[in-house]
């Protein structure tokens, strides 16, 4: 069941109680028939990935949680209106597991910073909606096949895109086991991150206590970003 709602608030006790959200399309209005046609900026896009593997303290830690809401807010709040912001959950690779989809594009009747107010109230009840069942922790860390999948979906060649993950960055999928100090990231089989703007991991090595490790895998995400066509990573342990 879909329904378009005014406020991500109003959207966040609607994922309570699972029910989902489409984005509400903008209309714009034409310009006089005298005036020439102005080609308009590409709108930004804001990816989010919610990763919900056990590792990642934030589907158990309350007050980790709070504190990655915190840094998430202002990026919305910061966007213009006709951005669109894309929210999706990741963990294993099994798409009924991850059923947090929303897609928002802003406008005047979802402005930027109710839509971030309530992005703030949902990403800091994570763990609360963890152990209430709500949405489900996983076993793997699949972040690699979901960076594959949006890049299926968002176009880097149109506009401004950021990707933005909130994961401790330890991929555990076919693809790679970050936890093994001698594993790698495979270097990226396509073009499609080519013009992207920014790759941003919150919550780099959490969880692992090692600021070695924390090295090692910011220097392998860096390497990866690097080589897939981001213009810029950023991966932060704490903040």
């Amino acid at each position: 069941m879909r329904r378009s709602l005014s406020t991500l608030s109003t959207l966040s006790m609607a994922l309570v109680v699972g029910i989902g959200l489409s984005s509400t399309a903008l209309l714009a209005e034409s310009p006089p028939a005298e005036e020439p046609m102005l080609e308009k900026a590409a709108a930004p896009v804001l990816v989010i990935g919610l990763d919900l593997s056990k590792s990642n303290p934030m589907v158990n830690n309350d007050d980790y949680a709070r504190r990655v809401a915190d840094r998430v807010a202002p990026m919305i709040e910061g966007l213009p209106l006709r951005a669109r912001v894309m929210v999706r959950s990741f963990g294993s690779y099994d798409a009924t597991s991850n059923t947090l989809r929303i897609d928002q594009v802003l406008s005047a009747r979802a402005k930027p910073e109710d839509f971030a107010r309530g992005l703030k109230t949902l990403i800091t009840g994570v763990p609360k909606l963890v152990r209430d069942g709500k949405l489900v922790a996983q076993n793997k860390t699949n972040i690699l096949p979901f960076l594959q999948t949006m890049s299926q979906v968002v176009d880097c060649a149109n506009g401004p895109v950021t990707f933005v993950l909130l994961t401790d960055g330890v991929e555990d999928s076919e693809y790679a086991r970050l936890k093994n100090k001698s594993s790698t990231l495979p270097a990226p089989t396509h073009e499609r991150f080519q013009g992207c703007d920014d790759l941003q991991i919150l919550g780099l090595g959490q969880g692992l206590n090692s600021p070695k490790t924390t090295e090692r895998l910011r220097s392998t995400w860096t390497g990866w970003a690097e080589t897939a066509g981001f213009a810029s990573f950023t991966g932060l342990y704490d903040w």
